[in-house]
């Protein structure tokens, strides 16, 4: 729909909930690599210094990510505490992984019949992590694949002599660097840190012992990083602070609204430029190029709109007998803005660079070969 109707749907949200409403929104395209990133925080920041008042009586971050840097929620809701008396999350659709943590620190979830919440144990990756053959790509180690493994030796195999324990961690050090196994521990700690600083917020001391409960079930007691917490799990086994029953028109709202986004970042369309590029004819100089624009982020709000966009090159090169390589260039990359009765028609560019592929600037050129198998002919 075009941009003024959206903003009416955020209007109607608006005036349903009685709040000022901002969106915040991370792809969920299949082989596009968006995450919640630092430059968002900076971008956000932006949208509340354009509230009307501070602080505003009631404020709802309209919420769909499959996560991200673990630090940006407790940035954000540090942010939102700052401008707002009580912050709501609006949940349509997914809130995985760091998303769950900002929802964490909401006074309240709202959740849509298909919104879901995750899993709060991270995957991460550093420099020591695996590479994944033949893309060369770090391999993210999800921290509860790695107690699982410990679990699985102790209990389900049965093996609790010490010195056998210590040949199935060597097994696993021998596979994973140590430094990779010590970052996941890290990464694991930091994350129940942020989890119980951001429901302290809004809980009381005395109720440490459910924000211990909380922290330890969203950490460790799902088990899988991809559970999907629907909104009767979140409310009644999680004792999170859920509303299901929403008022009239809300749940529509929330759908069109989210639906609205979803057509915008394309979601429903797998991102494969190697199978479009087997599909077109070459150029005159024999080579199949194909661009593309990926909207990675949105920022939305009644008074501005911001976009996060990268603009891709992708060129087939023959090698070897049987062999092709993918070519990628990266043209340019960056946030732009527009503000009042200019949104939906002008855009002002920012230099702020992408979560996913960073780089000074925002508009140098990244080349990166993948190579492929493909049958002759």
């Amino acid at each position: 729909m075009p941009q003024g109707e959206r903003l009416e749907l955020i209007k109607k949200i608006q005036n349903i909930r009685q709040s000022i409403v901002i969106c915040y929104l991370t792809s969920l395209r299949s082989n596009v690599p968006t995450q919640m990133a630092e430059d968002a925080v900076r971008v956000i920041f932006d949208h509340l210094q354009r509230l009307p008042k501070r602080p505003v009586k009631k404020l709802d971050i309209f919420l769909v990510s499959n996560g991200g840097s673990g630090t940006v929620p407790w940035r954000l809701v540090s942010l939102f505490r700052e401008f707002a008396e009580s912050f709501s999350v609006l949940i349509p659709y997914r809130a995985y992984s760091a998303a769950s943590l900002l929802a964490l620190g909401a006074d309240e979830i709202v959740m849509h019949p298909f919104g879901e919440l995750g899993p709060i144990d991270p995957t991460v990756s550093n420099d020591f992590n695996p590479v994944e053959q033949p893309t060369g790509r770090r391999m993210g180690i999800s921290v509860e694949d790695v107690r699982a493994y410990i679990n699985f030796i102790k209990s389900s195999v049965g093996i609790t002599h010490e010195d056998e324990l210590v040949k199935t961690v060597e097994i696993l050090a021998n596979k994973i660097h140590p430094l990779a196994l010590g970052n996941v521990e890290r990464f694991l700690s930091q994350s129940r840190m942020i989890a119980a600083k951001i429901l302290r917020t809004h809980m009381k001391d005395e109720d440490n012992h459910i924000i211990n409960e909380i922290v330890e079930n969203m950490a460790s007691k799902l088990y899988f990083h991809g559970h999907p917490i629907n909104r009767k799990e979140a409310k009644d086994d999680l004792k999170l602070k859920v509303t299901a029953d929403l008022p009239d028109g809300l749940e529509a709202a929330m759908w069109d609204l989210y639906l609205d986004y979803e057509i915008e970042f394309e979601n429903l369309k797998v991102f494969n430029p190697a199978g479009d590029l087997a599909t077109i004819a070459p150029n005159p100089q024999g080579l199949r190029e194909q661009t593309y624009e990926l909207v990675h982020a949105i920022i939305e709000s009644e008074r501005q709109s911001s976009r996060h966009v990268t603009n891709r090159r992708y060129l087939m090169l023959q090698g070897q007998p049987g062999q092709v390589s993918i070519q990628e260039d990266i043209l340019s990359q960056g946030w732009s803005h527009s503000q009042g009765s200019s949104v939906g028609r002008q855009r002002q560019q920012s230099s702020s660079s992408p979560g996913d592929a960073r780089q000074p600037g925002g508009k140098r050129s990244k080349r990166q070969a993948r190579s492929s198998p493909r049958s002759k002919g």
